[in-house]
């Protein structure tokens, strides 16, 4: 990188002590390397209303610095190197080796007061040396050098050649003998010349003319268009010069001393000069007005740079500068302006050199520190128009590259924009400084004005690089279209976004909070704001499910979480823990979007589910012959989609498979459920089929043997209207009530191996975690399997009351002990009973063959004592018919023993309990029943017993010390005294 200041080295000067020869002769400014560039930046400092150009400017302003220096611009300069290859006889002979002026050089040859102060850097000694040093060629060729004077080095920096040099040193040192002791100041410089410089110290008669037109431009932009001291439109002596300039135009006018037309021009001149401002000095006014000597001092600035190199500022600018300050009488500047000015030259030199040399930034940032303390002690009107235009182009260009500071500057090039910045905010710190001085009683709350700068720059500069990248998004979408599975443009968008944050968060945001503490979290925001305008007009906009759906979403969550987690870990050490920046992020609450869809993805495959097992169900048959296993075919297609569905569910792209998988289980459960409680729907229960206990009745000997043994009793009890219509080959029927709890017996099983399957979804799943296998209700049916052992229960009972009470009533209710029980055994029920054990072993699952077994003998031993106890009018037993009812019962626990190959013998004495205990009543006399009949009832009511015993209800739990129990068996006693007691203490009828 190019130095900014040149420092002299012990080495000596690149240049002779005079300039390079010119080419053509005629020209008065040297030719230079162009090294400047074009810029958009005009000139804040003013634009004049004549037709001076920059080399105009250039020459007008050497000759005042000429003027006001001539007596000093020949002095030697003090800021000399020792240059071991030089061997002048100019430094040998003006400075021993140990003079003060030597030793001076020699101690302060890196140490410009002004270069400190600016905080700029000295090159290297291999840099390139700046006009006042001595030859650093080191060729040892021995020419001589001489040191430059303040004057030459101006006349080097200004591109003046020695011609126009010569002649304008020639015109002063004539005006000096004419007006001795007259100073600078109180002369017009630009008059006296034109008096004083004649045809003959030009080359020709046109570089004459130029020069006279270009003067008389001068007077008139400093008298006429812009003066120190307004000017009166109608002011004669104005409208008089102002004829004679515009004639010069066209035609040169003499300037000889006694030439009239030079008399009236000088006595307009003087006239106009010589109006005071109010001060009290002798001053001619004719380059102090602004912008004319804003602009000729901006000139003489820019000597300041090497011509050499256009980034650098001379090693001598202290010299330099001290003798160009003393043009300020002359030009109405002070230390104010000059801050402003030299502000200016040094950005506007640091943009037109390609924006290379960030010293040249700092220092001007520098100097701005100076304006702002000068912009709080002036009121002056003309100085604040002057300082906001300044500001404002400066801060015009710092904000076209900082409000879009990611098009401008990278990791490469991010330390110039740290230069910008500071310079764009002290800029806006003094204007609104400034702007604010005739309001600031009115302002309540004072405005943190970096802040808020550097605020809009980031939402500004994020708010054009997320178009952008939204742009960019789009166009890549389009160019992968043709590919397989292409990324929606919101989730490339997300991407990009997060890349934009992280990019902000490590290259920016470290510049940015020297500002602004928070700048991270601002810059966050912003991109979560912009995000989220995408991504809730996305959301509104879904209807269902599907991968891409999905994939915004996710991304979208993703990047939320980043920016949130930067904007935290930024506000940390913020008053209020980062929550401002966080309220200005609402959620864009796309785990619950993608939870919505889900759950209504769920809710689609679950009543699709639900209208599937109705339908199927109402067209099933429950065949037997269906298949092999003996189950229905809609349960193996019910379980079937549900493993589908959960599949299906565990291959959704979502992150919350554990999180929502409760909601598909409830619904699956639920479907089961249904399904269970449909399979046993229609088909009874225990009580469908037990018949209503007939009225009682007392037994006479003489109506026992005028029955026959198969004559039906006209009182047999009528049966549930459902239970008639339940024969062979209906739905209901025993093989298709097999199939039934087959099925649910099936599904009961099944629920384990689909649970199992879930876990092992879950365990590869990307979100699961050691929780989600821990609950595990979140990932069981609840519901199901308590329906289907409900229902495996209620068909079990009810397909053997069924049985026993419905298809086998001809042999039990109708046959057995009807009339004679010698002639009216169990033989035939036995047989009836065997071949649908026949039946139900062959179509029943083995795991629950036992059960329903047992719910057949259960119902056989009901069977059995309903028909002793509750047989009605037809049956009557005698105490001899005992052993023939004992003997029975033994046939018929036998036929369930089946030799050992049957039930086991536990459970047959478990359910047979009560018919053992009730069959030894069938021994006892009637007396001792009666006997026991009359103790329990009164045992039973008590005293209200004594006078009337009150008849027992019948409550269907058989027992021997059960009043009503002991009341039926006297009243199928087929004895007198039974019939007797009956007939005194309930007058009971013989037959209903």
């Amino acid at each position: 990188m190019a130095s900014l200041f040149r420092e002299l080295s012990l080495g000596q000067s690149k240049r002779e002590s005079t300039p390079p020869p010119l080419k053509p002769p005629q020209l008065s400014i040297m030719p230079s390397k162009p090294a400047i560039t074009t810029t958009d930046l005009d000139s804040p400092l003013g634009k004049l209303g004549t037709q001076l150009t920059e080399s105009d400017l250039r020459s007008t302003a050497y000759e005042i610095f000429v003027a006001v220096c001539r007596t000093s611009s020949g002095k030697p300069l003090t800021y000399i190197p020792n240059s071991s290859n030089s061997d002048s006889p100019t430094n040998h002979s003006t400075h021993s080796p140990n003079s003060p002026a030597l030793q001076r050089s020699l101690t302060s040859a890196a140490a410009s007061k002004m270069k400190k102060a600016l905080g700029l850097k000295s090159p290297g000694s291999g840099s390139k040396k700046s006009p006042g040093s001595g030859s650093g060629s080191g060729s040892g060729q021995g020419k001589v050098r001489r040191a430059l004077t303040v004057g030459e080095l101006m006349r080097t920096q200004m591109r003046v050649s020695e011609t126009l040099d010569s002649r304008i040193r020639r015109a002063l040192l004539r005006i000096a003998a004419g007006q001795v002791g007259r100073r600078i100041e109180s002369v017009v410089l630009p008059l006296e010349l034109l008096q004083q410089l004649k045809l003959s110290d030009f080359t020709d008669q046109q570089e004459y003319e130029v020069w006279q037109k270009r003067t008389m431009k001068v007077l008139e932009a400093g008298l006429l268009l812009h003066p120190r001291v307004p000017l009166d439109k109608s002011n004669p002596t104005s409208q008089r010069l102002r004829q004679i300039i515009h004639g010069a135009m066209d035609r040169p006018i003499e300037t000889g001393k006694n030439n009239e037309s030079m008399q009236v021009l000088r006595s307009a001149i003087m006239s106009l000069a010589n109006r005071s401002d109010g001060s009290l000095s002798e001053i001619c006014h004719w380059a102090d007005g602004i912008p004319l000597n804003l602009r000729l001092y901006e000139m003489l600035l820019q000597a300041c740079f090497d011509v050499n190199d256009e980034t650098s500022v001379i090693d001598e600018i202290d010299e330099l500068m001290e003798h160009i300050k003393k043009t300020w009488t002359v030009l109405g500047m002070n230390q104010m302006l000059h801050n402003l000015c030299f502000t200016w030259v040094l950005f506007h030199r640091f943009v037109a050199t390609g924006q290379v040399e960030t010293d040249l930034l700092d220092a001007a940032d520098g100097q701005l520190a100076e304006v702002a303390k000068d912009a709080k002690t002036t009121k002056d009107p003309q100085y604040s128009k002057i300082l906001s235009s300044t500001l404002s182009s400066i801060l015009g260009w710092a904000e076209k590259r900082l409000l879009a500071y990611h098009d401008t500057f990278d990791s490469g090039n991010v330390e110039m924009m740290q230069g910008i910045v500071s310079l764009g905010v002290s800029a806006a710190k003094i204007l609104a400084e400034d702007i604010s001085k005739e309001y600031r009683r009115k302002r309540k709350v004072e405005v943190d004005v970096a802040r808020t700068t550097i605020d809009t720059y980031i939402r500004s500069s994020l708010r054009t690089a997320f178009a952008q990248r939204m742009e960019k998004a789009d166009s890549s979408r389009r160019a992968s279209k043709n590919q397989p599975n292409p990324l929606p443009v919101l989730a490339i968008l997300a991407k990009d976004v997060g890349d934009l944050a992280v990019n902000e968060k490590q290259v920016f945001s470290p510049i940015l909070k020297r500002w602004h503490p928070f700048s991270a979290g601002v810059a966050v925001a912003t991109l979560h704001a912009c995000y989220g305008n995408e991504i809730k007009q996305f959301i509104s906009g879904i209807v269902e499910l599907t991968p891409d759906a999905v994939q915004v979403l996710r991304a979208a969550d993703k990047l939320e979480k980043d920016l949130v987690q930067i904007a935290v870990e930024d506000s940390v050490d913020s008053d209020d823990g980062g929550k401002a920046i966080i309220r200005e992020m609402p959620p864009y609450e796309a785990e619950a979007a993608i939870a919505n869809l889900v759950k209504a993805w769920i809710k689609a495959r679950l009543d699709r589910l639900k209208e599937w097992v109705d339908r199927n169900l109402q067209q099933e048959v429950w065949n037997p012959q269906a298949n092999q296993d003996g189950y229905a075919p809609s349960a193996v297609e019910v379980l079937r989609i549900i493993d589908e569905t959960l599949d299906a569910y565990f291959q959704l792209p979502i992150p919350m498979h554990p999180a929502l998988l409760p909601d598909l289980m409830a619904g699956l459960d639920r479907c089961l459920q249904y399904y269970a409680t449909k399979a046993k729907s229609g088909c009874g229960s225990r009580n469908t089929y037990v018949p209503t206990m007939p009225a009682l009745t007392r037994c006479t000997t003489e109506s026992k043997f005028a029955w026959k043994k198969k004559e039906k009793s006209p009182n047999t009890p009528k049966r549930n209207s459902q239970v008639a219509t339940m024969n062979g080959d209906n739905p209901f029927g025993v093989p298709q009530v097999c199939v039934r709890i087959n099925t649910l017996h099936r599904i009961r099983s099944e629920l384990d191996v689909l649970e199992k399957r879930i876990i092992t979804h879950l365990r590869n799943s990307e979100s699961a975690h050691a929780e989600d296998f821990s609950n595990g209700l979140a990932r069981k049916f609840e519901l199901t399997p308590a329906a289907c052992i409900e229902g495996v229960q209620q068909l079990s009972e009810a397909v053997a009351y069924k049985i026993v009470f419905h298809d086998l009533s001809h042999v039990l209710w109708d046959g057995l002990y009807v009339g004679e029980p010698s002639s009216s055994r169990i033989e035939p029920f036995i047989q009836e009973v065997e071949r649908n054990l026949l039946i139900i072993s062959n179509t029943i699952h083995e795991r629950v063959r036992t059960r329903v077994v047992t719910d057949i003998m259960r119902a056989s031993f009901d069977g059995f004592l309903i028909v002793l106890l509750a047989g009605g009018p037809s049956r009557a037993f005698t105490r001899q018919d005992s052993q023939i009812i004992e003997d029975d019962f033994k046939s018929l626990k036998d036929l369930f023993w089946a030799n050992g190959d049957g039930l086991p013998t536990e459970l047959i004495d478990k359910f047979s309990t009560t018919v053992r205990s009730i069959l030894p009543l069938f021994r006892t006399d009637t007396e001792s029943l009666v006997e026991r009949f009359r103790r329990l009832t009164l045992e039973t009511y008590g005293s209200n017993a004594r006078s009337k015993l009150p008849l027992p209800p019948t409550s269907g739990q058989w027992n021997p010390t059960d009043p009503n129990t002991l009341l039926r068996m006297l009243c199928y006693r087929n004895d007198e005294a039974a019939s007797r007691f009956l007939k005194k203490t309930y007058n009971l009828p013989k037959k209903l």
